[in-house]
């Protein structure tokens, strides 16, 4: 081999190994929580399938191409009510140490406080002064066990921030009580990071924090506004009537969507946490093409799917639902890199949005 030959191929090395950096950089990273493991109970009928322990769990996360796992705190520690802060602790560190031997990380923690007979009327706006210092607290050690697993997110999912019955509540004092609650959080920790889940209902009949939108304007009451942010689930934009793509648009006009979880509703129902695109793969497509032009990912965010298999879905197929969604997102994101801009940019100067509604449908379909 010459000199010449050595050098071309010197240089032809270095292109490949840009070219992988830059793959890797664009590559799209995956993450569940171990709720995602649904066992088939409903709140009308028992499991339909067998439990499997968290080690379990968690050793199908590579298999499965995922990277992340997401917690609540009594995942992460179990029966933490009973528990005392050094226990908590070293729990924690228990469990950071069978994330790095599965080569996974953290990507949230969030605090579960509705299932506490002390959220029964809400938390941060409960009437009961208690009981709102009780969410406080809880979420403070929330904060102390992401520090220890190695994440900045803490996700706050308002659950039961609502109320049955209107007049039971001041809305106003509410807000007010939710900004007190954020604040505390902030306080506690300097570098930590909020990010508002909203949803319209369910639990409560009647949600504070309902949509995008409304999580972004009670991140301005707080004292760090830059540290608050939203995640977004696409049942619950559905949910609220809204389009996930506009939704998610909106979040990242403002720099502020943070975490993100796709998953797919059959209508204005509970939430039923389907598989990415199985009730309508257009506006899953759409909500893959929004997070493209936005550049979701690149500062290290998680494309994290919260969904469930089936009741129907038997222990052989169990973890279909999360594979599956994985790889209706790659061939969506395969289809928004495809797609005709060009064609669909003349057809919107002429306004023929009925040839663009075409478009769209056969570059779905893949006959064009």
């Amino acid at each position: 081999m010459n000199s010449l030959d050595s050098r071309l191929l010197e240089a032809l090395s270095c292109v490949e190994s840009r070219l992988l950096t830059m793959a890797k950089k664009q590559q799209y990273r995956f993450c569940v929580g171990p709720w995602n493991f649904s066992v088939g109970q409903d709140p009308y009928g028992p499991p339909t399938r067998r439990d499997e322990s968290f080690d379990w769990k968690l050793s199908q996360l590579k298999i499965l191409g995922f990277e992340a796992m997401m917690f609540h705190d009594d995942d992460a520690v179990p029966e933490i009510d009973s528990k005392s802060s050094t226990q908590i602790l070293k729990e924690t560190r228990e469990l950071r140490k069978r994330l790095d031997g599965e080569g996974l990380v953290a990507e949230m923690v969030a605090p579960r406080l509705w299932f506490a007979p002390q959220t029964i009327d809400g938390g941060y706006t409960s009437n009961d002064p208690k009981h709102r210092r009780y969410a406080i607290d809880r979420s403070k050690r929330t904060i102390d066990i992401a520090n220890e697993l190695g994440t900045d997110l803490i996700v706050l999912w308002l659950a039961r921030e609502g109320t049955y019955l209107r007049e039971s509540k001041s809305g106003a004092r509410s807000v007010e009580l939710l900004v007190e609650a954020m604040d505390a959080m902030l306080k506690h920790d300097r570098k930590i990071r909020l990010s508002i889940e909203p949803k319209p209902n369910e639990p409560m009949d009647q949600a504070y924090i309902p949509t995008i939108g409304h999580a972004l304007a009670i991140a301005q009451l707080t004292l760090d506004p830059k540290r608050v942010g939203c995640l977004i689930e696409s049942a619950h934009a559905i949910l609220a009537g809204l389009d996930p793509a506009d939704e998610i648009d909106f979040a990242m006009a403002f720099d502020k969507l943070w975490s993100l979880h796709l998953n797919d509703q059959n209508g204005l129902k509970f939430d039923q946490d389907k598989p990415f695109g199985s009730a309508n793969l257009r506006v899953a497509f759409n909500q893959v093409r929004a997070l493209e032009r936005n550049g979701y990912g690149k500062k290290g965010e998680f494309i994290c799917f919260d969904v469930h298999p089936f009741r129907t879905t038997t222990e052989e197929n169990w973890l279909q639902h999360l594979s599956n969604s994985r790889r209706t997102f790659e061939h969506l994101l395969a289809k928004a890199k495809t797609y005709p801009e060009k064609e669909a940019t003349a057809l919107i100067a002429a306004r023929n949005y009925q040839d663009l509604d075409q478009l769209v449908l056969e570059h779905l379909m893949g006959v064009r």
